[in-house]
């Protein structure tokens, strides 16, 4: 039985992925260890939506490399798909496996092992080992990758990939290069996957994928449509306590769109609605095809038909040809919003996209300038936002035993994704409660009262 050591980096779609892969290797008798163990192989699955998230890829492969030089070190993911050629040069890397073939690991770990014990046997240096087609031109692809999740390391709350890919093109992103176009998974296929998770114990699931808003449009369906067809039967399945929805794209929320969300009765009040400037200047050479009073006339669709939904979202500071002007109009916008919470990021430079090689690169001292300013004004939306339930009644899905200080607590989740801890005490996990809060424990996780408990 040999140890498998893994990490995993970026988004919810890469959490699935890896969740499944982690399946797999446990179905076929591999034993799942911490990645700081050491282990006779290290898998990564890297991400690149960044050049942090790059140099992160590479500091985990090589970190696993000191860790058991020995070992079989498996890269896979999107720094993967988009770097090939560094991956393959890279010195810590024995196994590339790109973002069209992590279902087949299991086969592609095997054969990689069994060609290192033949080289053994003859006394040579084993080859570098390419996943197969692993690393082919995603942009071919039109076929969803199958992929079934029967469990997860969280034990109330399950991310469900529904698609893949993204045909946006905003100028400063490589997730398009890296995911291909959109593929969507057979609506069928997601309720199976759904059902089997609830008989597991599951409570919430989360919908993810690269673009959700495309769901169905790759098979002539209107995505919105589509994706209120699949909420509808999920609605429908017995025994889901909640259904959260990943990041929409701004134009998909229209009147008809906002109304149907609203009869879906196990739905979260929490949007994610990706905006990354409220300058419409910033915003045209982002090709992101939406204005800053469109996108507001979204939030306010949200706020008519769900009492204070948590609005989220992401936003880029110091963008190319952003000028100070430019950013206040964007500052405003976000202050005028006021968002429950904001991921807030400088931009970073993609090779192979147009904003790469767009003039009027901003300086890098004046874009930690501003993300700074961004990040205090997040921090006060956020307190804002949560100090509506200080004194207020708060319905709570708990999910995990944390410490906090010197005290374990029992933490989870409103509807609006809010954090709420009670001392730990009867073990509440899994369970849906209602609780008094009373206070802030931290900036980012308020305190119940134990005897409220419901």
């Amino acid at each position: 039985m040999k140890n498998v050591a893994y990490h995993n980096l970026g988004c919810k779609v890469n959490t699935y992925e890896m969740d499944v892969v982690l399946q797999m290797l446990r179905e076929k008798g591999y034993r799942i260890v911490p990645f700081d163990q050491r282990a006779d192989i290290y898998l990564i699955n890297t991400c690149t939506v960044t050049n942090i998230a790059d140099r992160k890829s590479r500091q985990m492969i090589h970190r696993a490399r000191a860790r058991n030089p020995q070992a079989l070190v498996v890269a896979m993911g999107c720094y993967v798909q988009t770097g090939m050629e560094k991956v393959l040069a890279d010195e810590g890397v024995d196994l590339a496996v790109g973002n069209n073939r992590k279902g087949d690991i299991v086969s592609l770990l095997e054969k990689s092992l069994r060609e290192r014990e033949l080289a053994s046997e003859e006394n040579r240096r084993p080859d570098k080992t390419l996943g197969g087609a692993s690393l082919a031109d995603i942009s071919q692809i039109r076929e969803y990758e199958d992929m079934t999740l029967r469990e997860t390391a969280e034990h109330t709350r399950a991310c469900i990939k529904i698609q893949d890919g993204c045909n946006q093109f905003c100028s400063y992103c490589i997730i398009p290069y890296a995911r291909g176009r959109v593929r969507s998974r057979g609506s069928r296929e997601i309720l199976e996957e759904v059902r089997g998770l609830l008989q597991a114990g599951y409570r919430e699931i989360v919908l993810t994928g690269i673009h959700i808003s495309s769901f169905g449009t790759d098979r002539g369906l209107e995505g919105g449509e589509a994706l209120l067809e699949l909420l509808r039967g999920l609605d429908a399945l017995e025994g889901l306590e909640r259904i959260r929805l990943g990041s929409l794209e701004p134009r998909i929320v229209t009147p008809g769109f906002v109304s149907g969300l609203a009869e879906i009765s196990r739905l979260c009040p929490h949007f994610h609605l990706s905006l990354q400037s409220g300058c419409d200047e910033t915003l045209r050479r982002m090709n992101r095809k939406y204005t800053s009073g469109q996108y507001y006339e979204c939030v306010e669709l949200l706020r008519k038909a769900f009492q204070r939904p948590a609005i989220t979202t992401d936003v880029i500071a110091g963008f190319p040809q952003e000028t100070e002007e430019e950013f206040e109009i964007s500052r405003r916008f976000l202050e005028k919003v006021g968002f429950y919470e904001m991921h807030v990021f400088p931009y970073s430079r993609r090779k192979g996209t147009l904003a790469d090689g767009m003039s009027g690169q901003v300086p890098e001292e004046v874009k930690a300038r501003r993300t700074g300013i961004l990040l205090e004004l997040r921090a006060r939306q956020s307190r804002a936002f949560r100090e509506y339930y200080i004194g207020r009644e708060a319905q709570v899905l708990f999910e995990e035993e944390k410490r906090v200080g010197e005290r374990p607590y029992r933490i989870g989740h409103t509807p609006d994704y809010v954090k709420v801890a009670l001392p730990a005490g009867e073990d509440v996990r899994g369970r849906l409660l209602n609780v008094q809060v009373q206070d802030f424990l931290t900036d980012e996780i308020l305190l119940a009262d134990p005897a409220s408990a419901r």
